[in-house]
């Protein structure tokens, strides 16, 4: 009795995903296109092909689950049905591997999987026009250099960029304004139109987007003189970006469905990296500022009042008494503004200046504090 879990190299609970996953995988490994007609391979494809016909359906996965391999509907000795049916593969034979045991499309019998899905990438489609879903168009990617000041209260800036956008003339129709559209002779108003590829498994016929009208299923009467019936064009645009208050280096900010302009789809997205030009005499660790503050050994002895200067302006800060070399200073609420709103502090490092040379008056100080044990 064949093991379908095992095959595809799934447990009892792989949900519908997981075993579409495991046969892709298993499909693209094996595939006689890929493989050569290598019979083993062959062979693999098609337990795999197998396997996921019966677990991929939910009333034969209960059967089997229940019965196993050689229960109702399941062949039990390698097949699910003999042939492909009508508009098949046409029982074409690779290398010594038969096709005949599989079809497309649903029925009684036979392995029934989206062929177009699952095999998209080897018959040259994929999920781009084949697909049916709505263009894209491409993602732009911009570079801006900011002040540090500006990375910590945030700014607003304008970016100059050239990029395929929306005709202004007729926004984006393709049709010259007060002319209106027509529908799509193509398609027949259908957005969507039938077409039939070869591969190397058959004939195959799917429904694609309409080249004509993008699936919209009209075009326009008269095309729009400035953009020629696209829609799209490139020009240079001025956007505004706001950068937000705590903006790290290197970090990114994404404007949704400002990148390029594509006819009949969405525009991409634009993503703006920000570089973050370094301070004189201040760094950011965190969400926490800070820097260092130059005092005299008298001023760290008996301590006093000095004027700094902060992002926010000047700021007097308090030396205490006895403060030694390398305290640090905190500052409440002058950093950096987190995701909640709240700034962090400013941390201010001491940094004594120890005298170079004594006078004798500062030296016979200096004798007497050593006598007194200072």
């Amino acid at each position: 009795m064949k093991d379908y879990y095992k095959t595809l190299g799934v447990d009892k609970n792989a949900s519908k995903d997981d075993i579409k996953k495991a046969f892709r995988k298993l499909a693209h490994e094996h595939h006689p296109d890929k493989t050569k007609n290598d019979p083993t391979s062959a062979a693999k494809f098609k337990e795999a092909s197998e396997a996921y016909s019966a677990l991929s359906d939910d009333t034969k996965r209960a059967q089997y689950d229940r019965f196993g391999s050689a229960g109702p509907g399941m062949s039990g000795a390698g097949g699910y049905g003999s042939g492909f049916g009508q508009g098949g593969f046409n029982s074409q034979d690779f290398g010594g591997f038969d096709f005949s045991g599989f079809r497309q499309g649903g029925g009684q019998g036979g392995v029934e999987f989206d062929l177009g899905d699952i095999f998209g990438d080897f018959f040259g489609g994929g999920r781009g026009r084949n697909s049916g879903r709505q263009q894209r168009g491409h993602d732009v990617s911009v570079d801006i250099e900011i002040a540090f000041e500006e990375s910590v209260f945030g700014v607003e800036r304008e970016i100059h960029v050239t990029k395929t956008s929306h005709c202004v003339t007729c926004s984006g129709t393709g049709a010259k304004p007060g002319v209106g559209m027509k529908t799509c002779e193509a398609c027949a108003g259908k957005g969507k139109v039938n077409e039939t590829r070869r591969s190397f498994l058959g004939t195959f016929a799917t429904t694609v987007v309409c080249d004509a009208c993008h699936g919209k299923g009209q075009v326009p009467k008269e095309k729009c003189p400035t953009c020629h019936g696209e829609g799209v064009l490139d020009r240079q645009q001025v956007i505004s970006v706001k950068i937000p208050a705590g903006i790290e280096d290197e970090q990114m900010v994404r404007l949704s469905g400002m990148g390029e302009a594509v006819a009949g789809g969405v525009a991409g997205d634009m993503y703006v990296k920000v570089s973050v030009k370094p301070h004189p005499f201040i760094r950011r660790v965190g969400y926490n500022l800070t820097t260092d503050l130059r005092i005299k050994l008298t001023t760290a002895i008996t301590g006093a009042e000095q004027t700094i200067k902060t992002l926010d302006g000047d700021l007097v800060l308090k030396i205490p008494e006895g403060s030694n070399n390398g305290d640090i200073l905190r500052v409440k609420h002058h950093g950096v503004q987190n995701d909640h709103g709240k700034r962090g502090d400013l941390l201010v490092k001491l940094v004594v200046e120890m005298p170079r040379r004594l006078s004798r008056t500062a030296r016979e100080a200096i004798e007497k504090l050593k006598g007194e044990g200072v």
